[in-house]
């Protein structure tokens, strides 16, 4: 069976359709209250390579389920209207699809960040071991 629109297709199509920050963008606004930004992508991404600090971390797969609020998986921090939810993944692809279907499902308050993870890394900005973030949320927790 013939592919009719492949993935870069999608993925084009999604950019045009959402916002996108740069990595310098989202960095200037690590300690903003107002952002939340999510980690997308898969456990065995984040234990090879880490993630970043404060990051929600929401497998994709999973990610539909938690943000619908009639979904027995609902995480309710997504429904927190006051904070705009800053997807990535490795390199940008899968966010912009994520951040596509997010809308669609009618979130406006969801972005992405150009270059995913690899952008992120090669830009030197701020990241955190999976060990790390497992002991920065337990402490958040704490509290």
């Amino acid at each position: 069976m013939p592919i009719i629109k492949g993935f870069r297709k999608l993925v084009d199509e999604a950019m045009a359709q959402v916002t996108t920050y740069s990595v310098d963008e989202v960095r200037a606004r690590l300690n903003d209250p107002g952002m939340q930004i999510v980690d997308i992508r898969d456990v065995r991404e984040l234990e090879r390579e880490g993630t970043l600090p404060g990051a929600l971390l929401a497998p994709r797969g999973m990610l539909e389920f938690w943000v619908d609020p009639d979904s027995p998986y609902f995480k309710p921090v997504f429904a927190d209207e006051g904070k705009e939810f800053v997807l990535f993944c490795g390199a940008g692809w899968r966010s912009a699809l994520a951040t596509k279907t997010l809308r669609d499902m009618g979130m406006t308050n969801v972005a992405h960040i150009e270059g995913g993870f690899a952008a992120w890394k090669k830009a030197f900005a701020p990241m955190v071991t999976l060990e790390q973030h497992k002991a920065e949320s337990a402490a958040r927790k704490a509290h």
